[in-house]
């Protein structure tokens, strides 16, 4: 059986940057499980699997089609319970519903105002053009206007995960002794700064520079399969 993970990707379809999409990657990892990815730019999205999704993850495994990263990642812990866990039980799951409260309210957004213009500048022509669009809608600036802010940006980041770092000093992963799919979460977000904008954003010392980078080497490293920017 041959799992297919459909992913997102600029011109270049040899770096996929979805921070949802590298969530499922590590997850997928994590459970040893095999897949093909398959990544995809924005306005072919909405025609992969007969239109199921119009965002990707999409994960096919077999005869099942699951999207969005949660849902696949409660997906192969239900549907492959014989492998290593994502969640660690109820409670793991709840944190990592906190972490993608976290990540999706302060940590993406902060992102965008870095990276956007990246992004926009790594598409084809046809994207280019949905992504502003869509982007500057969303923002309520130009991408120009996005680019100038981008240092200020940069500087602040760091101290948005001022909670992250002092529970870095208590244990290795968010999920403790090993990571479990609350360290996706928060990996994927960086990992989407990491490919697209390439910013510096951690000090050498840094508690949550060095989780990072533990992460990317996580199944072989993996996470390094893909250059930074």
């Amino acid at each position: 059986m041959t799992r297919i993970l459909y992913s997102l990707c600029g011109a270049d379809e040899s770096r996929p940057f979805s921070p949802h999409c590298w969530k499922v990657v590590l997850a997928l990892a994590h459970k040893g499980l095999d897949f093909i990815e398959r990544p995809t730019p924005f306005t072919k999205i909405p025609e992969l699997e007969g239109g199921f999704s119009k965002t990707v993850p999409i994960l096919r495994d077999g005869n099942q089609l699951i999207r969005d990263s949660f849902e696949i990642a409660l997906y192969l812990e239900e549907a492959y319970p014989d492998r290593p866990t994502l969640f660690g039980g109820e409670g793991g799951k709840a944190l990592s519903r906190f972490v993608e409260r976290f990540s999706q309210n302060i940590i993406h957004p902060a992102i965008s105002q870095i990276a956007v213009p990246d992004i926009h500048d790594m598409l084809d022509e046809t994207d280019r053009i949905y992504f502003r669009k869509s982007r500057e809608a969303l923002l309520g600036r130009t991408l120009e206007e996005v680019r100038a802010g981008r240092e200020a940006a940069v500087a602040g980041f760091a101290a948005k995960l001022e909670p992250v770092r002092q529970t870095l000093g208590y244990q290795s992963y968010l999920g403790g002794d090993t990571p479990l799919f609350a360290d996706y979460i928060l990996f994927g977000a960086l990992q989407w700064m990491r490919i697209t904008a390439g910013a510096k954003v951690f000090s050498e010392d840094d508690p949550v520079g060095s989780w990072f980078d533990r992460c990317l080497d996580l199944h072989e490293g993996l996470g390094r399969s893909v250059t930074p920017a």
